[in-house]
């Protein structure tokens, strides 16, 4: 059954990506691939809060597969993330991969420290 649970996040999470990615990045003039920043940090803040609330008992165990798994596991990717940083850095943009590693490593624990300092504020 919690296959089915990703499968059914996972199909909210893909398009949910695209859209963000797209809609970020058309208020963005810059080769700075903020789409991508976006919905990896707002991954990390839904993962570790849903994290936390299943540890606190205060969702479903369901939920981590449907939006831990499923829709967070869409939702963010590491492999456009390294695309994106090597495209830069072969390019003229040198400067801008390693912004990007180094912020996106930064604002993802900063996230996933905030999502279970919420969740804990919350629920424990």
């Amino acid at each position: 059954m919690n296959w089915l649970l990703v499968i059914v996040g996972a199909m909210a999470g893909a398009p949910l990506r695209y859209l963000t990615d797209r809609a970020v990045q058309a208020r963005h003039d810059t080769v700075f691939p903020w789409g991508t920043f976006a919905v990896n940090v707002t991954g990390c803040l839904i993962l570790s809060t849903l994290t936390g609330a299943v540890a606190y008992a205060a969702a479903p165990h369901p939920l981590q597969p449907l939006l831990g798994t499923g829709l967070c596991g869409a939702l963010t990717t590491y492999s456009t993330f390294s695309y994106e940083t090597l495209r830069l850095a072969e390019s003229s943009a040198k400067f801008l991969a390693v912004a990007n590693v180094i912020a996106s490593v930064v604002a993802g624990l900063g996230a996933a420290f905030t999502g279970a300092a919420l969740a804990q504020a919350i629920w424990g």
